[in-house]
């Protein structure tokens, strides 16, 4: 059964919105699909906070990344300068 993550962060003030969503474009996605996500979609929700929905095959695929995605989470806090500020994850359980 599909599996999603949806992780919050927030931008430290003055960094600059652009610069991080490209990093996280050209590193941090790509990173996630080579962990076996299967989608990932960020949505900007205010001038300093984003989004991510992840999605994976199964929730076996999610654990089995999980200490690479650590890695990926310190990244994104040391070199683009975003902190993590929630997570939710489970089972897909219906959609339309």
């Amino acid at each position: 059964m599909r599996y999603v993550t949806i992780t919050t962060w927030e931008n430290a003030d003055g960094a600059d919105y652009d610069l991080t969503l490209g990093s996280i474009l050209d590193k941090r996605m790509p990173a996630l699909k080579a962990l076996g996500a299967t989608r990932i979609t960020v949505v900007r929700t205010s001038e300093r906070t984003s989004a991510a929905i992840t999605e994976w095959p199964d929730g076996a695929t999610r654990d089995a990344a999980e200490a690479a995605i650590a890695a990926v989470r310190e990244k994104v806090h040391t070199e683009d300068f975003s902190r993590l500020t929630g997570e939710m994850k489970g089972e897909v359980v219906a959609e339309l």
